[in-house]
């Protein structure tokens, strides 16, 4: 494997940088310099790197979902689970994730989604598409719980992820203006429930 050039090391602590400080202050409230400054880029080197503001939002998003992906792919393949506790495995991975720092959490589908979607149709379809490999996943899950028999037929599967995914959006907002874990416990007891766990 070749050594990355540095310019894509570069780009790539952009994207780092971007990432951790979009998932505190939002897209709009931050500017190119605030980033470039963190990771000692000069300010005229930005569009080297990318073509605009809303071309690097894409390209944070891109790589969040890309990170975020991986993370749910190894919880799900623990093979020692049933399909049931892999499920329940992610749901306490997010509660956990999105518990951290007062509730404010690191998703930037929580933390971005209502901002950037009227504002942005590249990040609005980035969005999408991160949020749609998610619900792919999880209603494979799903799908595999009804087949070891871990889950009870919750109803139609894509619905049914497509459905937990969005309680669990919403409960993650709501644990940031509460700033209360309470949200999500509630979700986990709706998620249990819907699928007899």
């Amino acid at each position: 494997m070749s050594p990355r050039r540095p310019d894509q090391d570069t780009r790539a602590k952009l994207l780092e940088a971007a990432e951790r400080i979009f998932a505190t202050k939002g897209y709009a409230a931050v500017g190119i310099n605030e980033v470039l400054s963190s990771v000692g880029v000069p300010k005229g080197s930005f569009y080297h790197y990318f073509g605009s503001k809303d071309a690097f939002g894409e390209a944070v998003i891109q790589r969040y979902f890309e990170h975020y992906l991986l993370e749910i792919d190894r919880i799900m393949a623990r093979a020692e689970l049933s399909w049931g506790e892999r499920l329940l495995a992610y749901w306490e991975n997010w509660r956990a994730t999105q518990g951290l720092d007062d509730c404010q959490g690191r998703c930037l589908a929580v933390k971005l989604g209502a901002e950037v979607a009227d504002m942005s149709e590249p990040m609005r379809l980035a969005l999408k598409a991160g949020t749609t490999e998610v619900v792919d996943r999880l209603e494979k899950a799903v799908l595999g719980g009804l087949a070891d028999g871990s889950l009870k037929s919750p109803g139609e599967p894509r619905a049914t992820a497509q459905s937990l995914y969005e309680l669990w959006l919403g409960a993650s907002v709501l644990a940031k203006v509460h700033r209360s874990l309470e949200p999500m416990d509630n979700a986990t007891l709706v998620t249990r429930h819907l699928l007899g766990l």
